[in-house]
């Protein structure tokens, strides 16, 4: 089992520590809804050093980049970010991740799922053969902190020099944190705004007090897998395992939007034929219930006594007050508005498919 640099200190505040992705990490500090609110009304700090952090330079970085994910590398401005799959020969997704080319504009910079971490490095190696670049896993040398929240700027720029104002959402910079100097992003994985610090190796217990510190009157506390888990869906992101996997295509998962077939990425042949056929069948689509159960994955969904899918996701959500869950169901009856009925040990219990996201940030 992995550990993140920050682990005692997770320990020492009293969290609840479970394996997840190969991780020791912490699932919650205090009531999984409780610390979700606060994410949604001043701001929470999560300990993302279990993700994968891989540097890519070279001649061919952005060819060989062009090959491995479906988004358009050579469309990303310097500076900026922007969110891809990882697929198969069979157009089937190994992994989503985001895509970063640096600042300065010499090399790029990917950020992988701690779960898929070593196959998608097999992965990328594999494909790099083809391709005069370097493939350098950093994830145990830069450690990665984020912050999530409506306070999220205030506090971060207490201890950061750099303006964080000009940062734009899917963007990210150079500046000196604490005073050592580091790259920050502005992306997020919980429907608010916030920053991720990548923080080189000896500095992450300085940067993750320093949080604390500065956002003590903002309400900052620090926040778990639990509750992370409640935000992305709430916010209509998907997670590896649940929305995506390897039975799954971006299409059909409603993720088109990651796929530019300008370019000749592996998998591509296999989502023209889908595309050709007019879809697979079947779509992801969100659902709410008022029952006393909550929709939970792996779940039948029926309709007129018919099977027609599963359920992926589902949380009680504390920003609607309402259960939520994400499923994939037949095309046919993907329409916001559809009754249909979960089954927990055979019993029908009510849902009704709801549009993605199930929450928006006002802007």
């Amino acid at each position: 089992m992995q550990k993140t640099a920050l682990e005692s200190i997770h320990i020492a505040l009293g969290a609840r520590m479970v394996p997840f992705g190969g991780w020791n990490m912490p699932v919650q500090y205090r009531a999984i809804l409780d610390e979700a609110r606060t994410v949604r009304t001043k701001a929470g700090l999560f300990d993302l050093g279990h993700m994968g952090r891989v540097k890519v330079r070279g001649p061919q970085a952005e060819a060989f980049l062009q090959k491995l994910q479906t988004n358009d590398a050579a469309a990303i401005p310097a500076g900026r970010i922007r969110y891809a799959m990882i697929l198969n020969e069979q157009g089937l997704t190994q992994d989503d991740i985001l895509v970063y080319r640096n600042p300065k504009n010499d090399g790029f910079f990917v950020v992988i799922n701690a779960g898929n971490a070593q196959r998608d490095l097999e992965i990328m190696r594999a494909t790099a053969k083809g391709f005069d670049v370097v493939v350098e896993d950093c994830t145990q040398t830069l450690g990665m902190i984020a912050i999530q929240g409506p306070a999220s700027e205030a506090i971060t720029q207490r201890f950061t020099k750099g303006d964080l104002k000009a940062l734009k959402y899917y963007a990210w910079m150079d500046a000196e944190v604490c005073g050592v100097p580091m790259t920050l992003s502005r992306t997020g994985y919980t429907g608010e705004d916030g920053f991720e610090v990548y923080v080189p190796k000896g500095h992450e217990e300085q940067v993750w007090n320093a949080f604390l510190e500065h956002g003590q009157a903002d309400g900052l506390t620090p926040i778990g897998l639990g509750a992370r888990d409640t935000l992305r869906h709430e916010a209509g992101m998907p997670l590896y395992g649940h929305e995506i996997d390897e039975t799954t295509n971006p299409i059909e998962a409603g993720l088109d939007w990651a796929v530019k077939m300008n370019h000749d990425f592996t998998g591509k042949a296999a989502l023209e034929q889908v595309l050709a056929k007019g879809g697979t069948g079947r779509k992801l689509v969100g659902l709410t219930s008022t029952s006393k159960r909550c929709p939970r994955q792996g779940y039948p969904l029926v309709h007129a006594g018919q099977q027609v899918g599963h359920v992926c996701s589902g949380n009680i959500s504390p920003t609607l007050d309402t259960n939520i869950a994400t499923a994939y169901v037949r095309t046919d009856l993907a329409t916001p508005g559809t009754q249909l009925e979960f089954l927990v040990r055979d019993k029908a219990e009510p849902c009704v498919i709801a549009a993605l996201p199930f929450y928006k940030r006002q802007r």
